[in-house]
């Protein structure tokens, strides 16, 4: 099948820059020994797990059915972290995990009769209290008042017995700088203990693909913690996994003018990239500039009943037509996890365009998933 065959909207996967971000993954792998992990957060599409396993080392989840994704489907190390476990959920998930990652020692010690029957390694999460995400407060763990992770104010070593590791995760999409920073407060903050540790997670965030990232030092603060300290070291990527490894297609569906023209597209910002409307952010568009930089400009907009669901405003060398489609970038990563059917939107099908060009049409949706969904 050709690309324009596709119907829209339509996510697409790039198997060739998947490959390219995990090929550049696994060589962190190889020289640090460190364990990279999936975040299936930001990206869940099993069709491609088979891919990513030849070269990460396990995924990791967000609770009881990621978890059990991540076992089906991907079949090699399996972690989980939550801020709380449902006592129904608890048992299954020290089946199906290798690790587990508590936020509080509340947790820790209202499951320790669990967790220390099963063949589970658990591990307890902190807070360095080292804010380095700037703009996006939302996603920012070390906030003022943050639920995530144990401050060293209300940490209780007495309570380490049988835990075998620490975890942070304060970074979201960041350069190696910054962890780099924050490893040095959690290491004031918690680093005698690490030593009695086997492992260590460096949490999420790393923009590792991008090209601008620091993988030189990564690489080296990796070595050293491992050096210093003895002990395994995991990362837990989601984005740098399919960073700019697929896109969303959409098709015109009207112009409207109020002043300026707007675009309605099938594709919406509230049920298909929701992060446009949460960070916010405006997802980079395929032959199209900022506003007022070329000849036409537009303003993007759904189909959606909701007055503020715009995905951007852009501007075009050429005019744009009813029937056109156009591409967003970047929109493998926390679109499909996020999506919904608000309004009754359709969510969009899901393809694979393999290296030839040829594309696969992995999953198409209907009016029983809408439905299925209620009551």
């Amino acid at each position: 099948m050709r690309r324009l065959d596709l119907p829209t909207p339509c996510y697409i996967i790039d198997e060739a820059k998947l490959r390219s971000n995990l090929e550049l993954l696994h060589d962190i792998e190889q020289e640090t020994g460190a364990h990279i992990l999936l975040a299936q957060k930001a990206f869940s599409c099993f069709a491609v797990y088979p891919l990513i396993a030849q070269y990460l080392s396990g995924v990791t989840a967000s609770g009881l059915f990621e978890a059990k994704l991540g076992a089906e489907e991907f079949r090699k190390e399996n972690h989980v972290f939550s801020p709380a476990y449902d006592p129904e959920e608890f048992a299954e998930l020290c089946r199906i995990c290798d690790h587990i990652s508590f936020n509080s020692f509340n947790q820790l010690e209202l499951y320790r009769p669990v967790w220390e029957q099963a063949a589970v390694s658990v591990g307890i999460r902190v807070n360095p209290e080292c804010s380095t995400q700037g703009d996006h407060a939302i996603y920012d763990p070390c906030a003022k008042g943050s639920r995530l992770g144990v401050t060293k104010a209300n940490f209780h070593p007495e309570l380490l017995n049988g835990v075998d590791g620490l975890h942070f995760h304060t970074l979201c999409e960041q350069n190696a700088d910054d962890l780099i920073t924050t490893f040095a407060a959690f290491e004031e903050k918690f680093g005698e203990y690490l030593k009695q540790m086997k492992w260590l997670n460096l949490g999420g965030g790393h923009h590792i693909t991008r090209e601008d990232y620091d993988v030189s030092a990564l690489k080296q603060l990796i070595l050293r913690i491992r050096e210093t300290y003895g002990v395994e070291v995991y990362l837990e990527p989601g984005e740098a996994i399919a960073l700019n490894a697929g896109w969303l297609d959409t098709t015109v569906m009207d112009i409207v003018e109020n002043d300026i023209k707007i675009l309605i597209l099938d594709a919406s910002a509230a049920c298909h990239m929701p992060d446009v409307l949460e960070m916010p952010y405006r997802p980079p568009l395929t032959d199209a500039g900022e506003w007022g930089e070329k000849a036409y400009p537009y303003r993007l907009s759904a189909r959606t009943c909701l007055a503020g669901d715009i995905i951007g405003d852009y501007s075009f060398d050429r005019e744009i037509k009813i029937g056109d489609r156009l591409i967003f970038c970047d929109m493998a990563i926390y679109s499909m996890v996020k999506n919904n059917t608000f309004n009754g939107m359709p969510l969009p099908a899901i393809a694979l365009q393999r290296p030839d060009g040829s594309c696969e049409m992995i999953r198409q949706f209907d009016y029983q998933d809408f439905k299925r969904r209620l009551s």
